[in-house]
Order: C-alpha cells, then sequence, then structure tokens
C-alpha cells in the first residue's frame, strides 16, 4: 500500500479498475442486463439526490463574492478545456478512433472535482476557502452545463446524438433528484454529516454500479475488438497533453491577471481537473445506446493522471512556501 500511496493509487480508483475489469470479464445479458439497467438508474438519482442535500446554497452565495477568482476557474472548465477537446478532433482517425475521440471530448466538458482539489489547494498552501467555493460551484453548475455543452458541442458535431428522450432522462435522473435534494436538505444535512460513512458509501457504489454496467454493455455490443493498444496509448498521450496545456495556461492567466499566488494556486487545481465521480454517472445518461465504457475510458485515464501529477505539483507548492518563509523570517 505505501508503494501504492507514492502514485496515489487510492482504493476509490483501485475499486473502478476492478469492476470495469469484472464489467468486461463477466458481462451480464437478457433479463440480467435489465436489472441492472434499473438498478442503475435507481443509483444515479440517489448519487445526484444526495450531491444536491449536500450542497448549502448560503455558503454558495456567500463565497460567490470573490467573483474574479470562480469566473477564472468556471472559464478554464467550461470554456478552455471544450475548445482543447474541439481542437483534438484533428487527432481522429490517425490517433483516435471515432469513439475515443467522444470520450475526450466529452472528459473536457464534465466539471471540476471537489475532494481533490480542496485536498491539493490545501497541501499546497493556497486559499482553500476559494477552492471550496470554486471546485462546489463547478459542480453545482456542472449539472446543468455539461448536459448543455453535449448536445450543443457533440450533437452538432456528430460526435454524439442527444434526441428528446436522453434530455428526459437528463431532468429526470440529474436535475429532479438534484431539486429535491436541495428540498430536503434542512431535514436531512445533520444526519448526513453525522453518518458519513453510509451515504460515502452509496456514493462509491452508485459509481462502480455505473462502471459495470457500461464496460458490460461495451462488451455485449464488442466494443473491445474494435480499439488497439496503441490506440490506447495514444489516449494515454493525449490526456497527459491535455493536462499540461492547461496547468500552463491556468497558471500563466493567475499571474497575468494579478492573483495572489493563494489564489493563483486555486485557480491552477480547480481550473486543471476534471470529475470522475461526477462524469461517469453522467456519462450512462446522455449516452444512452451508445459504447460508454470507450467514451468514459478517457475520464478515467485523465482522472489518474492528475492525481499523480497534482500531488507532485501540490508538493512543489508547499516547498516553495516553506522556503519563502523560512527565508522571511530569517
Amino acid at each position: 500500500m505505501k508503494f501504492l500511496s507514492r502514485f496515489h493509487l487510492d482504493g476509490f480508483v483501485l475499486g473502478i479498475v476492478a469492476v470495469a475489469i469484472l464489467g468486461s470479464v463477466f458481462p451480464v445479458s437478457g433479463t440480467g442486463q435489465t436489472v441492472l439497467d434499473w438498478a442503475t438508474r435507481i443509483a444515479i438519482g440517489v448519487l445526484f439526490l444526495l450531491y444536491g442535500a449536500r450542497l448549502s446554497p448560503q455558503e454558495a452565495l456567500k463565497g460567490l463574492k470573490h467573483w474574479r477568482l470562480h469566473s477564472v476557474v468556471f472559464a478554464a472548465t467550461f470554456v478552455l478545456f471544450p475548445l482543447i477537446g474541439l481542437a483534438l478532433r484533428a487527432l481522429v482517425p490517425g490517433v483516435l478512433s471515432e469513439d475515443l475521440y467522444t470520450g475526450i471530448l466529452y472528459l473536457c466538458l464534465v466539471p471540476s472535482t471537489v475532494q481533490s482539489s480542496i485536498a491539493f489547494t490545501s497541501i499546497a498552501k493556497g486559499n482553500v476557502a476559494g477552492a471550496i467555493v470554486s471546485a462546489s460551484f463547478s459542480n453545482l453548475i456542472g449539472v446543468f452545463v455539461t448536459p448543455a455543452l453535449v448536445i450543443l458541442l457533440m450533437t452538432t458535431t456528430g460526435d454524439a446524438h442527444v434526441d428528446f428522450s436522453s434530455i428526459l432522462d437528463i431532468v429526470l435522473q440529474l436535475l429532479l433528484p438534484f431539486f429535491v435534494g436541495q428540498l430536503i436538505r434542512p431535514f436531512v444535512i445533520d444526519w448526513l454529516q453525522k453518518y458519513s460513512a453510509p451515504t460515502r458509501i452509496v456514493d462509491r457504489g452508485s459509481i462502480f454500479l455505473v462502471v459495470f454496467s457500461a464496460f458490460s454493455a461495451s462488451m455485449n455490443e464488442g466494443i473491445w475488438h474494435t480499439v488497439t493498444v496503441w490506440q490506447v496509448f495514444g489516449v494515454v498521450l493525449v490526456c497527459c497533453v491535455v493536462l499540461a496545456v492547461v496547468l500552463a495556461v491556468t497558471a500563466l492567466a493567475g499571474r497575468k491577471l494579478g492573483f495572489s499566488v493563494p489564489d493563483r494556486i486555486v485557480i491552477v487545481f480547480c481550473g486543471s481537473k476534471k470529475s470522475l465521480a461526477t462524469g461517469l454517472p453522467m456519462a450512462s445518461v446522455l449516452f444512452v445506446g451508445q459504447p460508454v465504457g470507450l467514451i468514459v475510458l478517457p475520464l478515467m485515464i485523465f482522472h489518474q493522471i492528475q492525481l499523480i501529477v497534482c500531488a507532485a505539483l501540490a508538493q512543489q507548492y508547499s516547498r516553495r512556501s516553506r522556503e519563502e518563509s523560512a527565508s522571511t523570517v530569517a
């Protein structure tokens, strides 16, 4: 475990990989597939209900006072990333297949992470309060913005097909549970905070179920026979390049716009992340009837790369902060 911790391979990520392998080796079909589909839909609804119940509207509105900081993070997440994703269309079919490119573009449209963005900002001695609001706001607005961007960018370019039934699924499985969670928040938030372990099991169990369903369906459709090892390697390389570009642009933007160092740290870490926990359930709703396993593969790869790179970057920021503090005292 110590060896794995050096690469920030936590149990959640390892669990997702294990479930993906199980779904590929033991795919379900027939009645089992029908039951799995309904269980997945219910799990997604419960997941977004919990998202809504946890988010405090008062805290979010209070934090929005630092609008310049949050605007830059929002622009990085929902403007810079999508533009990069659209530009990568040039890699089809030489480096990426159509389905893998759809996955690359999709990962560019999902919101930022919450937990890791805040954790890395804290390690780097950044503005933790600003990170909490920026990351939470990204996830909140992402419930609306990500489906809208998928419809706008992926449907019009032919990379995905989102029809009226898909829009209805978005409303019923994502937005409605989210708003119900907001409505019942005053009655359940104390229980959720007191019993965090059971809710965490529901969170992760829902995501594991989504991943198993996606990879099981991909195996039944014979999707993996259309992908080569070199194409998967190409996805890894593309994810590395995307992350490097975003990290460079967010770091430069923070300096050029005159932000303090703690705020620049927020921009770098919150603006460069993509949420696996939010992106996976959304994909199963947005891409019904399409190879979801292949579409979410780039997001899974990017998630692990961002953890490794940002962990090292956070340590570097922290070390620099300690050195500056020591020189000031001296």
